[in-house]
């Protein structure tokens, strides 16, 4: 059978034969040296003020896309501070971009500077109706602040320049959108050294921000610019298709739609979205859309939402950048709230004092991992639990046997052969396991079945491991007053094929090269990764494993933009567990650093 032609909801597909004149296809030079062509869709040039008004008074939300004019000049942004606005950029290839310049205006001193470098706006607060971030208080941010990025606001009274850029393509920076790729760290290498050689400058430079604007940060620092003195990628997506586009192998392309959309670009935006129907696979396009970890050297300081789809990338990052210097703080937090925060900033300001200004201030002592252990709805069992690496190394990886018969779990494996079959798209299937002991889970997850299909030749699957209370009642974790449910891993069927190179015993990764179509009446061996998690269960309470075909929306404000294209087709699927299909959920057990009787220290 041959590949499926797959249905993606929400983006309009691309047709050679009918809509031409909106995308253009350009060839670029990936990693590995070889050319591709990549489709880019006519962006959408973004309101201007006057549109931005009629807009309003027509009662719409405006948000993004907004396109400012060009205005060069310097003025006084507030007490303090200085911007020039729409300094003129050329970098290597002749290209102009544009960037808003803040810098303390009370000092002659040469002042390092941190970077917000990302495709929303570098006057995002002008476009809205209200400048306002989630869980973030009204006010807390100034209005110079560039989207989930730092805040001159704060920044230039510390004794630190902040500029906000407009990449490539963006607003009036000249060029085509290209996104998280090669380009934008070629391009942010170039704008690191023009920077670093101003003369107000103290040729410190760094880069900070959490989401679009961290996700850049890899890129950039893996570019290796000799200026680029640390790194703070709060939050940030790395692999963008097993980590957005395609998680775990369901197509996931309108979360992308919406930034493409969103985007006030003139000229051509890279369409990401179209580029997984035209490459539904992991090839060179894909690879290059991975940060090469290994070139980044210089300190950072990475943060990972436990509730975000961030998390992914943010841990990986931290692990497999090679910086002898690199610090992780893993939070139950959604990440605007946790950036603006008054505890955070000062930390943040730590680190950047100690490698963006050189003050002996203590920084090193800050352990490298700290974490949340989450409990119950908004209660902590931990806050910044300290360790020395992730994943930790006393971790005890132990194994819950699923019992399809009985619907439960157990340390101890089942002899007897069960199955349980459920339709996908319809049905939720669940396993409960009764902790016998105060169980510290903190790392990754592994679910490992028997799986077999009927009447189709796929199964998509959305797991979910969650906390529920000794009489059974559903205890969920709060997440910005919101309830967020647990640890999650997708995964689909015919991509069950692992990637030798980056799998481990504790961590599956799917290759995601070919497609694998499941025959009736076999029983499939898959093994499937759970994004990783940090929380308690108290003795007595239940690990619930849950698993459907099909993406069940919950009370979470994420939810409502996510949308997987699901293919199951109308079959049925079957899991089995006991005997030689020995079904099990593996956790990252993490014992007491030291017991003695009834005295425990965690």
């Amino acid at each position: 059978m041959g590949l499926k032609e797959q249905k993606y909801e929400g983006i309009p597909v691309y047709n050679p034969e009918s809509n031409n004149e909106r995308f253009k296809f350009k060839k670029e030079t990936l990693v590995n040296g070889e050319e591709v062509d990549v489709l880019y869709r006519k962006g959408n040039p973004g309101y201007t003020m006057e549109k931005l008004i009629a807009a309003r008074e027509r009662g719409e939300m405006t948000f993004s896309n907004f396109c400012p004019k060009l205005e060069p000049h310097t003025f006084e942004a507030e007490p303090g501070i200085l911007c020039e606005r729409d300094v003129c950029i050329v970098l290597r290839d002749g290209t102009k971009i544009y960037a808003d310049i803040f810098r303390p205006g009370n000092t002659t001193e040469k002042v390092p500077v941190i970077v917000s470098w990302s495709p929303f706006g570098k006057r995002q607060s002008e476009g809205m109706g209200t400048w306002k971030l989630m869980g973030v208080p009204p006010h807390t941010v100034s209005q110079w602040a560039k989207f989930e990025s730092a805040d001159p606001g704060y920044w230039c009274h510390h004794g630190y320049a902040v500029a906000n850029v407009d990449p490539r393509g963006v607003g009036n920076s000249e060029g085509d959108v290209s996104t998280f790729g090669l380009q934008d760290g070629q391009d942010g290498y170039d704008f690191t050294e023009w920077v670093a050689a101003q003369e107000w400058c103290s040729g410190k430079v760094s880069f900070t921000g959490n989401s679009g604007v961290a996700m850049v940060i890899w890129r950039i620092a893996a570019e290796q610019p000799p200026h680029l003195a640390c790194i703070a990628p709060w939050e940030g997506t790395g692999d963008m298709y097993r980590e957005s586009v395609c998680v775990g192998g369901i197509p996931a392309a309108k979360f992308n739609e919406g930034i493409v959309e969103g985007i006030a670009c003139n000229n051509w935006a890279e369409d990401m979205g179209n580029m997984s129907v035209l490459h539904p696979f992991m090839d060179d396009y894909w690879e290059s859309k991975i940060p090469r970890w290994e070139n980044i050297r210089v300190p950072a300081y990475v943060t990972a939402g436990l509730c975000h789809f961030h998390l992914h990338g943010s841990v990986e990052g931290f692990r497999r950048i090679r910086s002898t210097k690199k610090w992780l703080r893993i939070h139950r937090e959604m990440e605007w709230p946790d950036t603006y925060h008054y505890e955070n900033l000062e930390d943040l300001r730590r680190f950047y004092d100690r490698y963006l200004k050189g003050i002996h201030n203590g920084w090193e002592f800050t352990p490298k991992i700290r974490t949340d252990i989450m409990d119950a709805y908004d209660f902590d069992f931990e806050r910044n639990h300290e360790e020395r690496e992730f994943p930790i190394a006393r971790t005890d990886y132990r194994k819950i046997y699923l019992d399809a018969k009985t619907g439960t779990g157990s340390y101890e494996p089942f002899e007897q052969e069960a199955e349980i079959a459920y339709d996908p798209e319809k049905d939720i299937i669940s396993f409960d396991f009764q902790v016998p002991e105060d169980t510290v889970i903190i790392g990754y997850m592994k679910l490992h079945l028997g799986l077999e299909v009927r009447g189709y030749d796929n199964t998509d699957m959305f797991i979910w491991v969650k906390k529920y209370s000794m009489d059974g009642e559903y205890v969920p974790e709060w997440c910005t007053g919101e309830n967020y449910r647990g640890a999650w891993g997708y995964f689909r069927g015919t991509h069950r094929e692992l990637d030798p190179k980056w799998s481990s015993d504790f961590q599956p990764v799917q290759a995601h090269r070919r497609e694998e179509p499941m025959e009736e009446g076999e029983v499939y061996p898959v093994d499937i990764e759970i994004w990783p998690h940090s929380r308690i269960w108290h003795k007595g309470e239940r690990i619930r494993i849950e698993i459907s075909g099909h993406f069940v929306q919950s009370e979470w404000y994420e939810d409502a933009r996510q949308h997987y294209d699901t293919d199951n087709g109308n079959g049925t699927a079957v899991i089995h567990t006991g005997g030689k299909h020995n079904a099990y959920l593996q956790i990252p057990f993490i014992p007491p650093k030291y017991q003695v009787g009834d005295y425990v220290v965690r």
